[in-house]
């Protein structure tokens, strides 16, 4: 069996094709119970990699396997005020069904990390669904975890407020 062809490569906003990715494996994301379950409106999966532009702090990993979109992460460079320095927080991160099983989590977290050190950053942080065991794995296997502080104090939680 031939093994594909797989690219992993920071996107660029402003060429089309990556930008048609990015809203394509977005909406896949989205409409998996993992990402909510709903498909996201169109204007905002056209506008998005412009905005994304916009912010100099953002970046994103896209992976193609024979030409066709297959995987991406999208990340936001934030601070650590412990530290002093950059971090980046991976904001999404999304394999197609069909491509599963090839590593690309592992070959686009990769690439985020050749990112982060290039930036200087000194941790890259992400949430993760309690019950989503699959990516659990994935951010193991590459070297993430859940510890926090003090055990005694609990797991860290993501809260948030929508405006």
């Amino acid at each position: 069996m031939d093994t594909p062809d797989i690219l992993v490569l920071q996107a660029s906003y402003t060429n089309s094709v990556h930008a048609e990715a990015i809203a394509l494996v977005l909406n896949h994301y989205a409409e998996d119970p993992m990402g909510g379950g709903h498909t996201l409106p169109a204007d905002l999966l056209q506008q998005l990699p412009a905005e994304l532009a916009k912010r100099p702090h953002a970046f994103s990993v896209l992976a193609f396997v024979g030409g066709e979109p297959a995987g991406l992460v999208n990340c936001f460079e934030g601070f650590s005020t412990f530290a002093c320095r950059p971090l980046v927080n991976i904001h999404d991160v999304v394999v197609m069904n069909q491509f599963r099983g090839l590593g690309l989590s592992q070959k686009m977290l990769q690439k985020v990390e050749e990112i982060a050190r290039q930036r200087g950053c000194c941790k890259i942080t992400l949430e993760v669904l309690e019950g989503n065991a699959v990516a659990q794995s994935a951010y193991r296997k590459f070297g993430f975890d859940d510890s926090s502080f003090d055990p005694a104090h609990g797991r860290m939680l993501f809260w948030n407020k929508p405006l």
